[in-house]
């Protein structure tokens, strides 16, 4: 019986460095811990109101798009390939790019649940703009995100199998189409935040910690792929700069407007607290008087 041999891409595979896949593994991590936040606040508040719908839609689809794109790239189904010809660990440190935009994907995909689970709806189950709320989104904008979502995630995953079996000569050029798509669309997913955040002059459920760890996280990102693809990967690392800079904006908006209700709040508080000490106060010096009249007149 003869064993295939093993190509040179999979004998590179089969000795995988420990040092990257470290780096690999944090990143993965990284990715997923920076969404619990988000996903703990709107299920703690019981309510996704702050949240852009558009921000939503783009950051699904955009992630949609960017797991179609590296599971039908020739490189990614080449590097699964090798699985059947090299060990476990090898084989799971050479599907860790693949990983960690499955994991992108997914706590994105479930912020997009929970912003419908949790729409912010009057006791009566109207939208939130009949309760005279203008910077809300109704309910029908909601429920257009999850058609929306669903239907392009339909044709991503039909159009990838169609042109993976039935048209294997444009695979690169669909997975190109899929990568730049979700480029375009991650770049500009936080614009619409922004505006949104800005009109509701709060942070809603929008999660602070999200952003804190997301927001260096673009930029030391976008200097690693710097190191590796240099000037000429600007395309590449560029991108994420971009997308930690629109993030950083954001990041100091909901700031700003969490210090500016602590304030408030403080300010608040120390009013209340005076007005009962005086509230206090005059009571005191009304009870002698209550007692001497009450006394008078039982003489």
């Amino acid at each position: 019986m003869f064993s295939h041999p093993i190509s040179d891409r999979c004998r590179e595979l089969s000795n995988p460095d420990i040092a990257n896949f470290s780096v690999s593994v944090f990143i993965l991590v990284g990715i997923l811990v920076s969404y619990l936040p988000q996903h703990y606040k709107i299920i703690s508040r019981r309510s996704s109101r702050g949240l852009s719908p558009l921000f939503v839609l783009l950051g699904t689809v955009s992630g949609t798009a960017s797991i179609a794109n590296i599971l039908t790239l020739p490189e990614s189904t080449r590097d699964m390939g090798c699985c059947s010809q090299i060990g476990r660990f090898p084989c799971a440190a050479a599907l860790l790019g693949i990983a960690q935009i499955g994991v992108q994907w997914s706590c994105f995909f479930f912020i997009m649940l929970l912003f419908l689970i949790f729409f912010p709806r009057s006791a009566h189950g109207s939208d939130a703009d009949d309760i005279g709320d203008a910077n809300v989104p109704t309910w029908k904008e909601a429920v257009l995100v999850l058609a929306l979502s669903l239907t392009f995630f339909v044709f991503a995953f039909l159009g990838s199998v169609i042109v993976v079996y039935a048209a294997p000569g444009h695979t690169r050029a669909w997975a190109n189409f899929l990568g730049i798509l979700g480029t375009l669309l991650a770049a500009i997913q936080y614009l619409p935040q922004i505006y949104t955040t800005y009109k509701l002059q709060e942070v809603g459920s929008l999660s602070v910690p999200m952003m804190c760890i997301q927001t260096p996280g673009s930029f030391v990102f976008a200097a690693s792929l710097a190191v590796r693809l240099g000037p000429g990967g600007w395309s590449a690392w560029g991108l994420f700069i971009f997308t930690g800079l629109l993030q950083g904006c954001l990041l100091g908006m909901a700031v700003g407007f969490l210090l500016r209700d602590r304030k408030k709040r403080s300010t608040e508080e120390a009013e209340q607290t005076v007005r009962d000490w005086v509230a206090r106060g005059e009571e005191h010096e009304e009870t002698p008087l209550l007692r001497n009249g009450s006394a008078g007149l039982g003489r």
